[in-house]
């Protein structure tokens, strides 16, 4: 139930930290709200996921089902995307410049992203049903703004998360509220990349 004080829908902000177990703060976790009751409003706006210097950037995209992702190819020579992952399953072939059409992630849950060419270029797409969402920045805080009151279940993910995290039960009202999770995750393993070859890829 929203609560509406002078005929305005209050809306309340969360501030959450995530951090390793070791305490240092955990980059590109994502934070998500979802109303225990009620419609989800959808928010969509096309979003771009670059190939820069032959790396997929960035590397944890947060979305909302529907939305419309852009993977423009930045660098001179082509890339060939693709995804195998349930929840989208794509493929753009050996291409320069930015596709024609965006391609549009309708079912929630994770994609996992590589390029047939390059075979160190990963990043990770997660699609929630929730418009209520945000991504962990360096220093392992995110913030969602202006979430009507009321009851959710807010969740959290990471790509390299060793297991899943139950959710958690909360009010958000009109005051702000900070939360704090600690997530196990795998060490992100770089892999190495060849000098660039412009004559080829």
């Amino acid at each position: 139930m929203l609560l509406v004080v002078g005929g305005r829908v209050c809306a309340g902000d969360i501030e959450a930290t995530v951090t390793a177990p070791s305490g240092e703060p955990l980059a590109d976790a994502a934070v998500v709200l979802e109303p225990v009751s009620g419609s989800m409003p959808e928010r969509h706006s096309t979003v771009t996921i670059a190939q820069r210097d032959r790396e997929l950037v960035p590397y944890v995209t947060v979305v909302q089902t529907n939305t419309p992702i852009e993977f423009p190819n930045q660098d001179p020579f082509k890339h060939h995307l693709y995804s195998f992952s349930p929840t989208k399953t794509f493929e753009i072939k050996l291409y320069a410049g930015k596709p024609a059409k965006p391609v549009v992630f309708d079912k929630p849950g994770e994609v996992a992203l590589g390029c047939n060419i390059h075979d160190w270029m990963e990043a990770y797409v997660y699609v929630v049903d929730s418009p209520y969402f945000a991504k962990t920045d360096a220093n392992g805080h995110a913030r969602i703004t202006d979430v009507p009151a009321g009851s959710y279940r807010l969740k959290w993910w990471h790509p390299r998360q060793k297991r899943a995290v139950s959710a958690r039960a909360i009010e958000i009202g009109a005051a702000p509220m900070s939360v704090t999770q600690v997530l196990d995750v795998k060490p992100r393993v770089i892999k190495p990349k060849p000098p660039a070859d412009k004559e080829k890829y």
